[in-house]
């Protein structure tokens, strides 16, 4: 802690070498892009973006899970998105999955998650429930994690096509949706295409 500490108090005086006028910031945002990503520490949009400050508008949740709309329910993902397309009227969507993902390890094996309630519930929400007689599929012997993974990141960018809010801007022709998936191991980035449940090089 003490090392992000250090960072902290030097970090005015390092932006300003770097050239980052955050001056400019305090007028308003016009990031490029909403970024749905996963708490993970490893996943850092930024840095393997390159983005700078004020280009991404960043949403973090356990597993990038974008829970069904709920028009009831007060959400913070939810209102993040909307605030997102109505207020920033940002032009791009990124839901970014990511190998090694415990959340995903937690929807493959419940087990993992056993001792830690909310998260368990939290899970509940990724949608991948099939009728209660059938066997879900993550949790069939053998399932492949990438695989899992990458289906589970293709399940959240549907749920986010169901919130009011990209739907309007869909249908509008004025919002375009990314599903991305980061390989911790090597950085690279996998990106699926609309046409196609396959993942390739970005």
């Amino acid at each position: 802690m003490q090392t992000l500490i250090e960072h902290a108090r030097t970090f005015p005086a390092k932006a300003a070498d770097g050239g980052h006028d955050l001056a400019r910031l305090a007028g308003g945002q016009q990031p490029q892009v909403l970024f749905i990503a996963c708490s993970d520490s490893r996943v850092m949009p930024a840095l393997f973006t390159g983005a700078r400050p004020g280009e991404i508008f960043e949403l973090r949740t356990v597993g990038n899970i974008v829970p069904p709309y709920r028009p009831q329910a007060a959400c913070a993902v939810a209102g993040t998105i909307e605030f997102a397309l109505t207020a920033l009227k940002v032009p791009d969507i990124v839901v970014c999955g990511h190998s090694h993902c415990g959340a995903v390890k937690g929807l493959m094996d419940e087990r993992s998650v056993r001792t830690m309630p909310q998260v368990s519930r939290w899970l509940t929400l990724a949608g991948h429930h099939r009728a209660d007689n059938e066997p879900q599929w993550y949790r069939e012997p053998g399932a492949d994690p990438v695989e899992a993974a990458q289906r589970h990141l293709l399940t959240q960018l549907g749920h986010l096509r169901d919130h009011p809010a990209v739907a309007r801007r869909l249908a509008a022709g004025t919002l375009r949706l990314h599903a991305w998936y980061y390989t911790v191991e090597t950085g690279e980035v996998l990106a699926c295409p609309d046409d196609s449940q396959t993942f390739r090089p970005l």
